[in-house]
Formats: structure tokens, sequence, C-alpha cells
């Protein structure tokens, strides 16, 4: 039963969409989370969903590409001039934010990110395609904080992916790649806190490039490799937010209290407390309810722990 082949209405479709909603925030009020996330029951994949509503992109019906594991995706193709008839995400988010008193956090893909998992146009230069993408996100980013979204992530997953594979050609790519998030977010104002999120990384030699995007806050996924990647913004004396991962969310496995307030007792002796934000490696729409609840309940109580710890030092 889908609403693309018109088996349900969409009424019935958005009932259910807002079932799962309210049982997504329900169950982070109740566990402690600070920051939510409304859950994305809607979305098919953080590239196709935005794809199906921007003009200017195409889809096939079966080129799957493997992501990871069992994993595959549907990339979009880019055929002609980008556009955003109109707002893609706002409904869902405000509908969620209206459940809760708690920041509710909108969530969008970056443009370097939409256009590096899309198969693009050869007839223009790809620099030119992201721009049309990042003004696409920007009217979103300021129709979610008109909505009354106080924080936004704009993901760029494959920010590092896109990296051209000669050295020369690389300053171009991060010249225009940086400038494309900056658009992105361009319409946010002051209380507007943007977020974005980069999947493993070497980020030695491109640091800078990540303190150039400016955002407040950036998550990494850190969990499989200790504080090395972690490291790096230390050693440069990073000015902004980071939200390094706890627990692996690849995996099927439920991380323990202990193993947490360890992981994040190892975060504190890299970066202050002030800097830090604690949170999973990545997105958990690939896990099943019983890996996520205790996973996330157990993450809370560790960063308990750890407060309390700080507080009687």
């Amino acid at each position: 039963m889908t609403l693309r082949l018109g088996n349900i209405s969409n009424e019935s479709y958005t009932k259910a969409m807002r079932d799962y909603i309210d049982e997504c925030v329900a169950f982070q009020e109740e566990c402690g989370l600070e920051v939510l996330v409304h859950g994305e029951p809607e979305r098919n994949d953080m590239v196709e969903y935005f794809g199906e509503q921007l003009k200017g992109y195409g889809f096939s019906q079966n080129g799957w590409v493997q992501s990871y594991g069992s994993r595959c995706v549907k990339p979009p193709f880019i055929y002609g001039d980008i556009a955003r008839p109109k707002p893609m995400t706002v409904s869902w988010s405000s509908y969620a934010q209206g459940k809760t008193t708690k920041i509710m956090k909108g969530m969008l893909t970056g443009p370097v990110t939409i256009l590096n998992w899309s198969f693009v146009r050869d007839d223009m230069d790809r620099g030119d395609v992201s721009k049309q993408i990042a003004l696409a996100i920007r009217d979103e980013v300021d129709d979610l904080q008109n909505a009354g979204i106080k924080m936004i992530q704009v993901d760029e997953a494959a920010f590092k992916e896109g990296y051209p594979l000669r050295d020369s050609k690389i300053p171009a790519y991060e010249e225009w790649a940086v400038r494309d998030f900056k658009i992105a977010v361009s319409a946010a104002r002051i209380e507007t806190q943007i977020h974005t999120h980069m999947c493993y990384s070497e980020f030695n030699d491109i640091i800078r490039t990540i303190e150039a995007m400016d955002a407040d806050v950036i998550s990494i996924e850190t969990a499989r490799s200790g504080n090395e990647l972690l490291k790096i913004f230390a050693k440069v004396h990073y000015k902004q937010e980071v939200g390094p991962g706890v627990y692996d969310i690849h995996s099927p496995r439920i991380p323990s209290v202990d193993e947490m307030v360890k992981q994040i007792e190892s975060l504190l002796e890299v970066l202050p407390k002030e800097q830090l934000w604690i949170n999973p490696d990545c997105g958990l729409k690939t896990r099943k309810w019983d890996e996520v609840k205790p996973s996330l309940i157990n993450m809370v109580e560790a960063v308990k722990i750890v407060r309390e710890s700080i507080i009687l030092k």
C-alpha cells in the first residue's frame, strides 16, 4: 500500500505520517533528549526526497546504486535548471514542532551532497549546478525559520567525497562548494542556529575549508576512529561547536551506558565541554526501534552521569 501507486489516499498517508511523528516525538521527550527531530517517515532517501520536489530533476525506476552493505539508493539525474516550486519540509517540521516545547531541528540535505549523489548534466559546470541547488535550499531555510524552526541542519555528508582526484582542481572545488553551503544558509537570521554533518572523512587536509563554511555546529562520525578525527579540531583551535558521534549507528549493537560515559570522557580530553554536543554518529533511519530506543536511553543516561561528575569536581 503506497501513495505513489495510488493505493491509499492523501488523507490516509498524512495521518500515518503524523501518527509516526507523534510516536517519535513522544519517545524523545520521554527519554530526555534536549533537541528533537521528527523522524522523517515521509522521506525515502536524503537526496531522492528533495530531487522529487525540485524542478530539473528526474528519476529512473530501477537505477539502484549500492550505498553500503545491503542498503541501496536511487540517485536522481539532473536534466535542466534547478528550482524549488514550493516548500519541501516545512509542513512536517512545523507539525512536529507543534507537538513539543523543546527545539525541533529542521533537517535538509546540502547542495554539495545533493549534487555529488546525483547524475549531473554535462552541459554545465558542476559549480553552476550546485549554485542553483543552493538557492533552492536557501529558500527552504528561510521558510523553515519563518515557520518557527530555530535550529536547522544542512547535511553535507558527501562534501569530502566530491573532492577531485587531481590536486590542481581542488581549490576550484573548495571555492564553489564553500560558496554554495554559505548561500544555502545565507537566509538564516542571527537567532537561527545552523548545523551541518559530515560522514567519515579525514579532516586534516580540509579543516580550514570546514572553518570557512562557518556552521554554528558540525556533527561528525567518530565512534569507529576514537578521537583521531577530533584532534585536528583542537589542534587548529576550531572556534565553533562540534558534535562527535558517541556510538556507531551502522551496527545493530546497543552500546552500554558505561561505554558511552567513557567515550564522552575521552572527548572531553580533546575539547572543552562548552564546545561539545553529544549525539549518535549519524542518522538512525536504518536501525530498528528495538535498537534505537535503548541506545538513545543509554546515551542520555551517560550524559547525565558525566554532567554530574563535572559538577562534583
